[in-house]
């Protein structure tokens, strides 16, 4: 009876590089020595899988893409079937100036492929899903208060446009109370004006409510057992209420994972962008590069943590020599040190402690 040898890669390592776009994958597939082919294929995981398990049985699969649009659940799904798969930063990817200039969905899988293999990719940190689907009602409700901003300059511009004046006695005007409402509502229009309003004002009342649920919500999370000691501990501090905690708490995740109080800085952009060349060293201010949502709440907390005298006190002494804008950033690195310490140390906070 003829023998007949199964096909297998135990032991070996394949590399697969994804650039992962909303109608198809480019897909880059090399081992440690050389690429071994490249392809479009539909945004499918289960795709992937049957490729590469029918192609290279047994062997050990590595794969990488970068973080966008897509989330996590690419890599959840990779994951779920035994493949190592990383998230990288796209900025953290090495890029040559040819690959700037000849920038392709080809090239970009294939530069994928070839650092994973090289070992010179660090992924990103991938939360559980519990904080994916948390992490994803804090946002909703960012998101929803951005919008109502929105529609509250419209109108004020759709105010300024036909030139209608609003009166002395509504100095808050852009908190849109329901007098002013009202006011709007009355206004001495023409029919196709009124009903333009009236379009503007129907879509203001609409994401009010939907943040009213929001709110509500996002109230109920906080009280809940996952969360309860941990907001409970940053509200201890001046400044932070239920909000900006769970902000923190779902954004952060383990504080544990970083290392460093430097990587945490890093992470909230409360580090400067710095240009180094020979003698010539450039500050361009603070990153660009961070977590907006941590860094605004941050510095928004910050303003008003300045009811504790120690950080008041820090604050006035940064003033002396810098402007209020970088003094208010010194006292959030402050701060963010503070809830750092609290996190980690599960104590609450004290207040007119320097340091």
């Amino acid at each position: 009876m003829k023998q007949v040898k199964t096909l297998s890669f135990a032991s070996q390592d394949i590399y697969c590089g994804i650039d992962v776009h909303k109608k198809d994958w480019s897909v880059c597939i090399r081992d440690d020595e050389r690429e071994l082919g490249s392809f479009t294929q539909p945004p499918r995981p289960d795709k992937l899988i049957d490729f590469l398990q029918r192609n290279y049985p047994h062997a050990n699969f590595h794969a990488v893409y970068e973080s966008g649009f897509c989330g996590y659940w690419i890599q959840q799904a990779l994951s779920s079937q035994g493949i190592d798969c990383m998230i990288t930063h796209a900025a953290d990817v090495p890029t040559s100036d040819k690959d700037r200039r000849q920038k392709t969905d080809a090239v970009d899988c294939r530069k994928l492929a070839r650092e994973l293999s090289d070992g010179s990719l660090k992924g990103i940190h991938i939360p559980c899903h519990q904080i994916i689907a948390d992490r994803s009602l804090v946002r909703g409700r960012e998101q929803l208060v951005q919008d109502q901003t929105r529609y509250k300059n419209r109108i004020l511009s759709w105010l300024h446009f036909f030139g209608i004046t609003i009166p002395a006695g509504y100095k808050k005007s852009t908190h849109f109370s329901k007098r002013f409402i009202n006011w709007l509502e009355q206004l001495d229009i023409n029919e196709s004006s009124k009903l333009a309003l009236q379009v503007k004002l129907g879509g203001l009342q609409c994401i009010r409510q939907q943040l009213l649920i929001a709110n509500r919500n996002l109230r109920k999370l906080a009280i809940s057992d996952r969360y309860r000691k941990q907001v409970e501990l940053l509200r201890s501090i001046p400044g932070i209420g239920i909000t900006n905690a769970m902000i923190f708490l779902t954004e952060l995740d383990n504080i544990t994972r970083f290392k460093t109080f430097d990587h945490l800085c890093s992470y909230a952009g409360l580090k400067p962008d710095i240009y180094s060349s020979s003698d010539t060293i450039i500050v361009k201010g603070i990153t660009h590069r961070c977590n907006s949502l941590v860094r605004d709440a941050l510095v928004e907390s910050a303003w008003k943590a300045l009811a504790d005298p120690a950080l008041l006190m820090a604050y006035k002494e940064y003033k002396k020599r810098m402007n209020y804008n970088k003094a208010i950033i010194r006292v959030t690195k402050k701060l963010l040190s503070r809830i750092r310490y609290i996190l980690l140390h599960q104590t609450p906070y004290v207040t007119a402690v320097v340091g």
